[in-house]
C-alpha cells in the first residue's frame, strides 16, 4: 500500500482537537447545571437528556473526518500483480568527469553539457536498460543497470571531477569498466562515451577492439571546441584563477575529435559533435532504431489503484447519520440503560 497526498495526514490533529472541545463543552454545561440547581433536580426537569447520544454523536463525527481526511491522502492497494515484458537494448554512459571538462567554451561548462545530453537521451528511451560510468585518469562505477530512469537523473547531477581522483583521462579504463555492465550475452549492447577526446593513457585502440568482440557498439560524443577554453579554478562559485602546467602556464584545453572518432570507428560505431544537442539526439535517435531490440527482462508490477472513493462515501454516510441523531434518549437505548441513567 501506498499513500498518495501524504500532505494530508497534519488534518489528523483535528481529531484530538474535536475531542477536547467536546469535553470542554461536556466541563461547562455541568458547570452551568451545578450553577442552576440541585444536579438530581435538574436531571428530573429534563427526564429525555440522554448521556450516552452525545458520545454517540461526536464519535460518528470523528469517524466521519477520520474518512474524509483518509479520503484526501488516497491510499492506493496494489490489487493485481501482472508480469511485463520489456524489450530493448542495454545502454552505458560513460562521462568524462577529468578537470578539463570544467572548462567554459561551451555552456556553461564541458560536464554540465554532458549532463545535458545524457538527461535529453534518457528522456527518449523507451524500455532500455541504463548504466553510468564516471572516468577520468581511472574509472568510477556510478549507477549499474536499471530500467528506473529518475533514479539514473538522479545520480547523473550529482557526478563532478571530485568523484574520480587520478589525473587525466583513460578511454582505456572507461571502456573496460563499462564492458562488465553488460551481464546478458543475447542483449544489444551500446557503449555512448562522452568526453572532449584528451586522452593521457595508452590502450583506448586495444579496448575498443575488444568491446567489439564483445558485441558491444560505441557511439563517442565530443563536447568543447578545437579552439579550446582554460580551465576555471572557483570556490564558492567565484573564479579565483586558471589551472597552469608545470611551466606555470595557463592550460589551454582543446576537442580533440580524431581519438573519439577512432573508438567509434573501432566498433563500427560513429562520433558526432556534443555542441549541439539537437543534432546528437536525432543521431542517437537514428543508430537506436538501427539496432535489434530483444526481450530481455519480466518483471512483476503491481498495480496500485485509488481506494479513496471508500473513504469518502464511508465518511459522507456517517455524517448523514449523524443529522438524524438527536441528543435525547431513544426508547431501545433507554431500556438497555447503559449510563444508570434511569435510576
Amino acid at each position: 500500500m501506498e499513500l498518495d497526498e501524504k500532505k494530508y495526514l497534519y488534518l489528523l490533529f483535528i481529531l484530538p482537537l474535536v475531542v477536547l472541545v467536546f469535553l470542554f463543552n461536556l466541563y461547562w454545561k455541568r458547570k452551568k447545571q451545578r450553577e442552576f440547581g440541585d444536579l438530581e433536580m435538574v436531571k428530573k426537569l429534563s427526564p429525555e437528556s440522554s448521556v450516552f447520544k452525545p458520545v454517540l454523536k461526536v464519535s460518528v463525527l470523528i469517524l466521519a473526518l477520520l474518512g474524509l481526511i483518509l479520503g484526501l491522502v488516497n491510499p492506493k492497494i496494489g490489487t493485481k500483480m501482472e508480469t511485463v515484458k520489456r524489450e530493448g537494448i542495454d545502454i552505458v554512459f560513460a562521462i568524462d568527469v577529468s578537470k578539463s571538462m570544467l572548462s567554459e567554451d561551451v555552456a556553461p561548462n564541458r560536464l554540465d553539457k554532458s549532463k545535458q545530453i545524457v538527461s535529453q537521451i534518457i528522456n527518449q528511451l523507451g524500455s532500455d536498460r541504463i548504466g553510468i560510468v564516471a572516468y577520468a585518469g581511472s574509472a568510477f562505477p556510478v549507477l549499474p543497470i536499471t530500467t528506473d530512469y529518475s533514479v539514473a537523473k538522479m545520480f547523473l547531477q550529482s557526478m563532478n571531477t571530485d568523484m574520480v581522483s587520478s589525473v587525466g583521462t583513460s578511454f582505456n579504463e572507461a571502456i573496460k569498466l563499462s564492458s562488465t555492465y553488460f551481464d546478458d550475452k543475447k542483449t544489444s549492447k551500446l557503449l555512448i562515451m562522452i568526453s572532449d577526446g584528451e586522452d593521457h593513457n595508452e590502450g583506448a585502440d586495444e579496448a575498443a577492439e575488444e568491446a567489439n568482440k564483445l558485441g558491444i557498439k560505441i557511439i563517442t560524443i565530443g563536447v568543447g571546441t578545437e579552439k579550446g577554453g582554460t580551465i576555471p579554478l572557483k570556490r564558492n562559485g567565484i573564479v579565483e584563477g586558471f589551472k597552469k602546467d608545470n611551466n606555470n602556464e595557463v592550460v589551454i584545453t582543446k576537442l580533440v575529435p580524431e581519438s573519439l572518432t577512432a573508438i567509434a570507428k573501432a566498433t563500427k560505431g560513429g562520433y558526432v559533435n556534443g555542441n549541439n544537442t539537437k543534432e546528437v539526439l536525432e543521431y542517437v535517435k537514428n543508430a537506436l532504431n538501427n539496432i535489434q531490440k530483444t526481450e530481455f527482462e519480466a518483471t512483476e508490477m503491481a498495480d496500485f489503484q485509488s481506494q479513496f472513493q471508500w473513504f469518502l462515501g464511508f465518511a459522507f454516510l456517517l455524517l448523514f447519520v449523524d443529522v438524524f441523531l438527536l441528543e435525547r434518549k431513544t426508547s431501545w437505548v433507554k431500556k438497555l440503560d447503559l449510563f444508570n441513567e434511569n435510576k
